[in-house]
């Protein structure tokens, strides 16, 4: 698997903030923090850049890492016996990875960048530790993680890329 690397890519908080509340898909992020919730949620995520064709989430992977699009697209496939059937597009202001992150299982499908991305990652730890520190905080964003897999799963033709 290859793992995303940090780069000198420049990240502001501001910009995955206005991603956020840009999204009007379907599953979007209903994530409406103030200024002020999202100043502590900064030193929990881990931004990065993601190339087009690399790795993100690998399918059967242990990983339980979450991942908030910033900016580009990322492609979500499941791997059988008859090959590779493309599941959905996952794009700026909406998160990929809540599967994994909530059921504690191996991971469902394969993400792949199909264009250059920034991404923010939340770490299964992280979380914990925002949750003895910021309970209201991990809560709202619980809240909101819940909702975008409710929806996801309702889905029926994209059921399966909830990785």
């Amino acid at each position: 698997m290859k793992y995303p690397q940090s780069t000198s890519a420049k990240f502001h908080m501001q910009d995955l903030i206005a991603a956020i509340a840009r999204n009007d898909h379907y599953d979007a992020l209903p994530l409406a923090l103030t200024t002020t919730e999202w100043g502590p949620l900064v030193g929990y995520l881990q931004p990065f850049a993601l190339a087009q064709d690399q790795v993100l989430i690998e399918q059967g992977a242990m990983d339980r890492t979450l991942y908030f699009v910033e900016s580009g697209t990322v492609s979500v496939h499941r791997q059988n016996g008859d090959g590779r059937m493309s599941l959905a597009l996952v794009g700026a202001g909406s998160v990929i990875g809540e599967g994994a992150f909530f059921s504690s299982r191996s991971r469902k499908a394969s993400a792949i960048g199909s264009s250059p991305c920034k991404l923010w990652s939340l770490t299964v730890a992280r979380f914990l530790e925002l949750t003895h520190r910021q309970p209201a905080l991990a809560l709202g964003i619980t809240l909101a993680l819940s909702t975008v897999l409710a929806k996801r799963i309702e889905n029926t033709p994209r059921r399966v890329a909830v990785v």
